[in-house]
């Protein structure tokens, strides 16, 4: 088995998304500063949810984490992996495609259900117009990510994790289109998502068949290997749709308090940073490689993949999320706060993003655990789990909205994300020593919490010393140089991280166990 570089494809991934993300910075500061948190900007934010809600079954979600083995696995094996994915892309093109015509006429009852604080204003009939300009992304973006699981299993990262950044880049350059020649910067924007989602399809359909991948059209059929793929993906669709009902609970709690839906999604994009840049160039990268080493029976190198793979995600994810909520304020303000976004939204934008921050490592972990169970080709059990998760967000969103407003939206996510993985890590018993967990973990993961702990009082000293003088663009970024020199020198004194290791993954040289 030619084995996949972990680290290499950590780093390309990560640093491609961490491009994409920092272009999605730009984006969202100049929607909040041409929108502010009014009444476009909510409609914009419920219509692009849309398509994007639906991505996580036939994207990046549940229909490629059921995929994606299946494909490892007949290419390691050389069983006609090319003609699996070809009847996989045509039969998925052609469901999609009558399904976002579906979309279309059934607008307005998709937005009430995303947003019921929106009826009987005028954000419900903006958001209707803007969803069915969107709407076809789902085409387009499900389809590209099928072919991008197809190069991940093949080892191939750097294409599938440029594209997203494709989007970003067009979202920025329409806005400054539309306020040089005075258009309507909301259908600008909503027009823009679904060409990006065309152009990000033709972009890896391009770089597949520079590999000698061809997908040449075949009659969309039901063969006995999709319906094996589609029994396999339903617990996996299921648990996929529980998760969209956790974002669509917090979106009807937000809905009801005016502008709030603005200051969560703000709050919201700040922790994909770290989430996108390790947790999903993790989860990319680490499904394929467990898949095919366990078809190969390599049951030490999938249980060293796997420690490696949370090792790196807690070394990076657990300082992120302590500078995010140390320094919420400071962050929102200068990335958001100017034109329409005023200085009430950074207030209200905060204490949100601070309570992300307490569930970005839970967040991050659920992309090391559940690649070993759909590697095992067990969608089942992660099911079982996402429904006890619903449950337990529903619960607190619901109940403590009387009492914290639109903080119950961000409490009941990060509270039922961790019972998320106290869930996944008990299920991962059951797999014996390929899912244990080593002493080079458990040694490091301590020494982690205790530099990040470090860490979090340097920011707490220098914000207290700084005053209101933090909420400006130099002092917030002596601020996070100083939080993240002080993390990387207690991590190289406390064994968290050898520096020749930190340096190696900058050099993009995997370890020998890799």
């Amino acid at each position: 088995m030619k084995p996949i570089r972990l680290v290499s494809g950590f780093l390309t991934v990560g640093m491609w998304t961490l491009l994409s993300r920092i272009v999605g910075f730009v984006r969202d500061a100049m929607v909040a500063a041409w929108l502010g948190s009014g009444p476009v900007a909510e409609a914009f934010y419920i219509a692009q949810s849309l398509p994007n809600m639906f991505r996580r079954f036939f994207a990046e979600g549940a229909f490629n984490l059921a995929f994606v083995p299946m494909f490892a696995k007949k290419l390691e094996a050389e069983e006609d992996a090319e003609g699996f994915a070809r009847d996989a892309y045509w039969f998925m093109a052609a469901f999609l495609s009558v399904f976002s015509v579906f979309g279309h006429f059934i607008m307005p009852a998709l937005v009430l259900a995303m947003a019921a604080g929106f009826a009987g204003d005028e954000r419900f009939d903006i958001a209707v117009t803007l969803g069915r300009i969107c709407f076809p992304y789902i085409l387009f973006i499900s389809l590209t990510a099928l072919l991008s699981g197809v190069l991940n299993a093949m080892g191939r990262f750097l294409a599938t994790a440029v594209a997203p950044v494709l989007m970003n880049v067009f979202l920025v350059i329409s806005m400054f289109a539309a306020d040089w020649f005075g258009w309507n910067v909301g259908e600008v924007l909503a027009w823009t998502v679904t060409l990006s989602g065309a152009l990000q399809l033709l972009f890896v359909w391009g770089v597949l068949r520079m590999q000698g991948f061809r997908i040449p059209f075949r009659r969309p059929r039901l063969t006995p290997e999709l319906k094996r793929l589609f029994l396999i993906a339903a617990p996996a669709v299921l648990a996929g749709g529980v998760v969209q009902i956790n974002l669509i609970v917090g979106r009807q709690v937000a809905s009801f308090t005016e502008g709030a839906v603005a200051w969560l999604y703000n709050a919201d994009r700040l922790y994909q940073l770290p989430l996108g840049v390790v947790g999903i160039a993790i989860g990319v990268v680490l499904l394929p490689d467990l898949s095919r080493r366990l078809r190969a029976g390599d049951a030490e190198g999938g249980r060293t993949s796997f420690n490696r793979g949370a090792e790196f995600a807690l070394f990076l994810t657990v300082p992120a999320a302590v500078a995010l909520a140390v320094i919420a304020l400071p962050i929102i303000t200068v990335l958001f706060e100017r034109g329409a976004y005023t200085a009430q939204d950074s207030a209200m934008t905060a204490p949100a993003l601070a309570i992300y921050a307490l569930g970005l490592p839970a967040f991050v972990l659920h992309k090391v655990l559940q690649p070993l169970f759909y590697a095992r080709e067990d969608t089942r059990r992660p099911f079982n789990y996402a429904v006890v998760s619903m449950v337990v967000n529903a619960v607190v969103a619901f109940g403590l909205m009387p009492f914290t407003g639109y903080l119950a939206a961000a409490l009941a996510t990060t509270l039922s994300s961790w019972v998320m993985v106290w869930q996944l890590w008990r299920g991962t018993r059951s797999m014996g020593e390929a899912a244990a967990l080593d002493d080079r973990f458990l040694y490091r993961s301590q020494r982690i919490l205790l530099s990040s702990g470090v860490m979090a009082a340097v920011l707490w000293g220098l914000v207290w010393l700084m005053g209101a003088a933090s909420t400006r663009p130099l002092p917030l970024l002596l601020l996070i140089v100083a939080g993240a020199g002080s993390y990387f020198a207690a991590a190289a004194v406390t064994g968290a991280m050898r520096p020749a290791e930190i340096k190696g993954f900058l050099r993009r040289r995997p370890a020998a166990k890799d």
